[in-house]
């Protein structure tokens, strides 16, 4: 094991711009809290929830009925906008 000493101004120094570096990184990921992944539905969930095809899913999309985000060349739903559809649809 290595030991290694540092004066105490320049560790405080290093422990503030840590802090700072810290504080930066929280406000960056704020506005990102709660939007995890394993809430949302993909292709698959949603056509076994609706009872439709992949080709139905597909024309809900291009209509603009279901809205839906991509990551890569994967589809993601919201479980609310699915609940829309089916009150609205009426699937």
């Amino acid at each position: 094991m290595e030991i290694v000493s540092i004066e105490a101004g320049t560790y405080r120094a290093m422990m503030f711009h840590f802090e700072a570096f810290a504080r930066k990184v929280g406000a960056l990921c704020e506005p990102h809290v709660g939007k995890r992944l394993d809430e949302w539905l993909d292709n698959q969930d949603v056509c076994l929830i609706l009872n439709i095809s992949p080709r139905t899913l597909q024309n809900l999309r291009e209509t603009g009925k279901l809205p839906y985000s991509q990551i890569n060349r994967k589809m993601y739903y919201k479980p609310e906008d699915v609940e829309k559809v089916i009150n609205n649809v009426g699937l």
